[in-house]
């Protein structure tokens, strides 16, 4: 069986449940005969401690340097972090453009779209981003349909979910995507959180 290898980006002032609801998600799944089917690990530029939304200190498994050349799926959170810091950080940003060349599914959450589209990721495809910011975003990427009142929007290789919580609801959908609702289910079970699917 193959077994996924799932990268979290990591930042300063990441939101925590942006990167630890996936994290969870893919980290707690089991397959039938009981296998994990996700390797999941978390990089941030320099590979420092990372200190997120409201002081809580994450040590990051890689940095750029060392992460791993074969993610299977990347995941970008948001946060304050996001929009006032790495949307800014031009070596961030070609990161993450390297990465969209070599990883078959690149997901964002909450305001970590604005990466994304900062990345040009988002040019001719739907996304969506935390409701607060809807106007905001649409003024600054026209060039992407911004979609409202949806937890995710899944557009094949590239995935974006709504604000915090709603990463948790789009990484169910990558587990159900790859796996069939019914590990989906279990997992969400085991994690007692209500999904439809």
């Amino acid at each position: 069986m193959k077994q996924y290898n799932v990268g979290i980006f990591l930042f300063n002032d990441v939101e925590v449940l942006d990167f630890a609801g996936p994290f969870e998600v893919f980290s707690v799944t089991r397959l039938e005969d009981d296998s994990q089917p996700f390797n999941v690990t978390t990089v941030s530029e320099d590979g420092g401690m990372v200190r997120a939304r409201n002081g809580l200190h994450v040590q990051p498994d890689f940095s750029f340097a060392d992460a791993p050349e074969d993610y299977d799926i990347l995941i970008v959170p948001g946060g304050i972090g996001a929009t006032q810091e790495v949307v800014h950080n031009e070596r961030a940003l070609s990161w993450i453009r390297d990465r969209r060349e070599k990883t078959p599914t690149l997901a964002s959450v909450c305001t970590g779209a604005y990466l994304l589209a900062e990345a040009g990721l988002l040019s001719g495809h739907r996304a969506t981003t935390h409701w607060a910011y809807f106007d905001e975003f649409e003024v600054k990427y026209p060039g992407t349909a911004l979609v409202r009142d949806v937890k995710f929007v899944d557009e094949g290789a590239l995935l974006t979910s709504g604000g915090i919580s709603a990463g948790i609801n789009m990484s169910f959908h990558i587990v159900a995507r790859l796996f069939g609702t019914g590990v989906a289910r279990k997992t969400a079970e085991r994690m007692e959180y209500d999904i439809e699917i």
